[in-house]
């Protein structure tokens, strides 16, 4: 698989695949795909948009990019109904 063809890809409207927004992102963070790839992909994205599957394989990707924290230790802070309850007036 090669960057241009992902680019290509999205810049002709095409749908990505998992495994190509997995390696365009593995590839960016490792240094393997330049900036300016990036940007053209970036474009492309920007001017054709993601659906809600590429989207969410592109957040997933993302966030397997680099170092993830375990939150679940702050999970008792909303496990209570009023905790919940503070947390959604805080939002409103």
């Amino acid at each position: 698989m090669h960057a241009i063809d992902v680019i290509a890809k999205k810049r002709d409207g095409g749908e990505l695949s998992q495994e190509e927004i997995e390696f365009f992102i593995q590839g960016y963070t490792r240094g393997e795909i330049p900036d300016y790839q990036a940007a053209a992909w970036l474009m492309a994205v920007y001017l054709h948009g993601m659906t809600d599957r590429e989207t969410h394989d592109l957040t997933l990707a993302m966030a397997r990019s680099g170092d993830m924290l375990d939150l679940t230790p702050l999970s008792r802070w909303t496990s209570t109904p009023r905790a919940a309850s503070a947390t959604r007036s805080a939002w409103l």
